[in-house]
């Protein structure tokens, strides 16, 4: 269970800290859920307390955790993903999904090599942007430095 002030990465939302714990009724039964303020997006979320880990709700992960993701995006070869670009999209959406730093970073290399090789579709360059932004804000947070130096550090891996 988290606390309040823990820094937490929802996987489809990225980076929050957890402002406080409510109790609401939603459908005839009280549910706990954490108030979780998403700074980087300007929104607040409501996570149910019992379905946080099914959902991929995490801690942050540690600075020195982040470099096996750093390794994984300086590999310059696209890994085996789907040739139908919406089966590709919904194959890299699931791994989003996980909210595991280490997946994010495999679709993120895998889309940026794709899109210097041969473009992207609407949805995928979105896509692209959406995982780079989790990531970006993940590092910053672990690694105590702002937006700009995290993404030139991840840029900077891939390229």
């Amino acid at each position: 269970m988290h606390r309040i002030g823990d820094k937490i990465l929802h996987p489809l939302h990225g980076v929050g800290v957890i402002e406080g714990i409510t109790e609401e009724e939603v459908l005839g039964q009280n549910r706990k859920y954490y108030i979780v303020n998403l700074s980087m997006k300007r929104m607040t979320v409501m996570v149910p307390v019992e379905q946080a880990e099914e959902i991929g709700v995490r801690k942050i992960t540690k600075s020195h955790e982040l470099e096996e993701m750093i390794e994984i995006l300086k590999v310059k070869t696209i890994s085996q993903m789907p040739t139908n670009w919406n089966r590709r999209y919904k194959f890299n959406l699931d791994k989003i999904k996980t909210g595991d730093i280490k997946e994010y970073a495999e679709v993120f290399r895998n889309l940026s090599l794709k899109e210097q090789k041969k473009g992207l579709s609407m949805g995928e360059k979105k896509m692209l942007e959406n995982v780079k932004s989790l990531i970006v804000g993940e590092i910053a947070c672990a690694k105590n430095m702002d937006l700009k130096k995290a993404s030139a550090y991840i840029d900077e891996a891939v390229h």
